[in-house]
């Protein structure tokens, strides 16, 4: 039985990051709105990154389970 990973922590601060970007968006200072979407091209980036490694350790770990389950076989079937 899987149990869903509680992400409460991350989705607020999320919320709360985007809420303070679309506060200062509107700022009269132009490095202030050049930063506002560097930051968020930045965080799309490493949610991005994030996933590739996420979906890399998948795939790690289900080749390394299927190599396990192989030594194991080998090894009862002597």
């Amino acid at each position: 039985m899987w149990i869903k990973e509680d992400n409460t922590f991350n989705d607020i601060r999320k919320r709360s990051v985007e809420q303070w970007l679309n506060d200062i968006e509107d700022n009269e200072d132009l490095v202030v709105r050049g930063g506002v979407k560097v930051t968020r091209e930045y965080i799309e980036y490493l949610e991005n990154e994030i996933k590739r490694l996420k979906d890399e350790n998948n795939l790690k770990n289900t080749y390394l389970k299927k190599t396990a389950g192989e030594k194991h076989g080998k090894r009862n079937s002597t």
